[in-house]
């Protein structure tokens, strides 16, 4: 994708947004929670997977939240696509920048987070506010991952992997995605089979027929997914994990495996609350309208 490619469309996704914004602010909830906005028709760029935007209107004027996949600088508004595929020629865009003077009517402010932290804050506003600590994993063509704190995104602090981002670990010495990600996972079953498979959505519908390889390959990686996760949960001292992606739909294929591997490296990891959230979309959209009612918080 172009850079003017990928401005053209954020803005048309975002000036729709804006025309429509309703006044909506956050407010106060049940048990002093922080009820979350109402933003209106928030909209997800075609073409540009994993992009949401949503607006909402504060004391300061129209903002506007735009989750992204990283890598990206989120406090400038820059992408940091180098060797990212499709979009390496967008390393370096300032976003932000470039992005503004076509937005009408204007916002006061815009603010970028990541879009597993966007699904994160979702997510915690609607099911989970009781969560003092919660962790969101995203399974999809990568990993994605966020770390709240009482409903504060937690990137820079010990007990979490650098910038909160699970994809940064490694399992056997080697990057955790070339072991948990879409082209892991089918490159494995064509290396062990001679057979390509089209993406997760095939790879795990041969699994539920009994395709034995298929399902190993998938409770191998699963499993190792949980062992990585585990220490780090338990140094943030996490009381629920939420899981979103794609490949959540087949959860009864995945989840076994991957707490299993959990539990193995602590068994006091049995306790937390697990759940799955197949409404990804819609979480990383109230939580991107969240974000910039908060003020980037």
């Amino acid at each position: 994708m172009g850079r003017e490619d990928f401005l053209a469309t954020l803005a048309e996704a975002a000036n729709g947004v804006l025309s429509g914004v309703s006044g909506a602010s956050a407010s106060s909830g049940p048990s002093g929670t922080s009820k979350p906005p109402e933003p209106s028709e928030p909209s997800e760029p075609s073409g540009l997977p994993g992009a949401v935007v949503c607006g909402s209107r504060g004391g300061g004027g129209d903002t506007w939240g735009i989750a992204v996949p990283g890598p990206f600088d989120y406090a400038r508004g820059v992408a940091r696509y180098h060797g990212v595929g499709k979009f390496a020629a967008l390393d370096g865009l300032a976003v932000g920048e470039l992005l503004m003077p076509r937005l009408n009517p204007r916002p006061a402010r815009l603010w970028f987070l990541n879009d597993a932290s966007a699904f994160a804050l979702g997510v915690w506003h609607t099911a989970h506010a009781e969560s003092r600590r919660l962790v969101a994993v995203t399974l999809g063509t990568g990993v994605g991952s966020a770390f709240l704190d009482r409903g504060s995104i937690v990137e820079d602090d010990p007990r979490v992997p650098p910038e909160g981002r699970v994809d940064l670990l490694t399992i056997d010495g080697r990057p955790l995605e070339d072991t948990v990600s879409t082209r892991a996972m089918t490159a494995h079953y064509t290396n062990r089979t001679g057979r390509p498979v089209d993406g997760l959505r095939e790879l795990t519908a041969l699994a539920a027929v009994d395709d034995t390889t298929a399902r190993d390959v998938i409770t191998s990686a699963l499993r190792a997914l949980g062992a990585a996760l585990a220490p780090w949960l338990t140094a943030f001292e996490a009381d629920t994990v939420v899981f979103g992606g794609s490949i959540t739909a087949a959860w009864p294929l995945i989840g076994p495996p991957l707490t299993t591997g959990l539990t193995h490296h602590d068994p006091r990891l049995a306790r937390l609350t697990l759940s799955v959230h197949d409404d990804g979309e819609d979480q990383a959209l109230l939580g991107a309208a969240v974000f910039a009612t908060r003020g980037g918080a």
